[in-house]
């Protein structure tokens, strides 16, 4: 069987979503370098001439999930005339976008991949936070907000949707709802469109 040559990154993102299959299928504990290897038909030492271990694997792979799903929670945000009323009412929220059924979605999402979910849940208010500070700055700028510390908001902004968002006992709909109505009532952002 001739050997097959792939980009460095192609090779790359090849491991990430061959581990995250493995992760979902066996269990992160149960899965091992050799085990990912074999399932890409390769020797273990291409495995570890790009991750030096599982863990440096699963952190990429979350890393890049995190930054997949905050990319598209923001990407609204960047319309720079868009009051910010009309931006809450219309952004996204992590149930709106978590929706997938990849193996990334099964690993953070599973039942039994509760601790897993909350990395990545913080992994992506992490990323998220400085283009929630850059829109309550331009909302400070266009005098639709009065906010001394936008850096403060911002943090509450995002962090303080997981309280919200992890509440089982209420429906997933009413948890975006409430959200989006606090945040336009605690930034004081006039909103004729209630």
């Amino acid at each position: 069987m001739p050997r097959i040559t792939k980009e460095p990154e192609e090779r790359r993102q090849e491991i990430l979503d061959t581990s995250m299959r493995l992760f979902y299928e066996k269990g992160y504990e149960k899965t091992s370098i050799t085990d990912i290897a074999k399932a890409m038909h390769v020797a273990q030492g291409l495995c570890y001439r790009y991750f030096a271990s599982k863990e440096e694997i699963f952190d990429t792979a979350l890393e890049q999930y995190a930054e997949s799903l905050a990319a598209q929670m923001t990407k609204g945000m960047k319309d720079k005339e868009v009051p910010l009323a009309q931006l809450i009412r219309e952004m996204p929220t992590f149930l709106e976008t978590e929706r997938d059924d990849n193996f990334y979605y099964k690993v953070c999402h599973g039942q039994e991949n509760w601790k897993i979910h909350q990395q990545m849940s913080m992994k992506v208010c992490e990323k998220m936070l400085p283009a929630v500070k850059e829109v309550l700055d331009r909302a400070v700028k266009k005098g639709e907000i009065v906010c001394k510390d936008t850096q403060t908001a911002a943090s509450f902004c995002v962090y303080g949707q997981l309280g919200i968002l992890l509440d089982r006992n209420t429906e997933p709909e009413q948890r975006v709802q409430k959200i989006k109505t606090f945040l336009i009532e605690m930034l004081g952002v006039s909103d004729n469109k209630k």
